[in-house]
């Protein structure tokens, strides 16, 4: 174990540190290199973006770069334009096959989460149809309640019912 002496913005700070094989990312630098002024000395502090954002594609730019690329004949051609442009190859099988199935929509940004399917007109029949059948069967069964109270009064009354004359 060595004594290092190490430069904090200006400040000299001694660290007890392991010098043979350290890197200067660790903050352990070999004796004499903060000293020296070398390359870490002096660097600023590197500033990052908070979130990268994924880059989006007009269909006129797609358009654009697979006609660019149908253009080419010869061998590298392809490979020059996608390096200047700075796309992958994934990019243009990508786009020809949405060409060549003729959607322009797989050309434009599509519309994020989950797809709404159409309804289909049976299954909206049949909701109708089990609404109703509920409803009939609740009124049948009002109905027979109260066949059921009429009995009761008139047993209780005395009075016989027209079904047991």
């Amino acid at each position: 174990m060595k004594v290092v002496e190490k430069k904090v913005r200006g400040e000299m700070i001694e660290e007890a540190g392991e010098t043979e094989g350290a890197h200067r990312a660790t903050g352990v630098f070999p004796a004499g290199a903060a000293a020296s002024g070398g390359p870490a000395a002096g660097r600023a502090d590197v500033e990052v973006v908070a979130k990268a954002e994924r880059r989006r594609f007009t269909a006129e730019y797609k358009r654009r770069i697979v006609r660019e690329a149908d253009r080419c004949t010869k061998p590298g051609q392809i490979g020059a334009l996608l390096r200047r442009e700075g796309l992958y190859s994934s990019h243009l099988v990508t786009w020809r096959a949405a060409r060549d199935r003729g959607e322009l929509e797989g050309l434009s940004p599509k519309k994020r989460g989950p797809k709404v399917a159409p309804l289909d007109p049976r299954d909206k029949k049949i909701a109708e149809l089990e609404r109703e059948n509920m409803r009939l069967t609740k009124r049948a069964e009002r109905a027979e309640a109260l066949v059921e109270l009429q009995k009761k009064v008139a047993a209780l009354l005395g009075t016989p019912l027209e079904s047991e004359k």
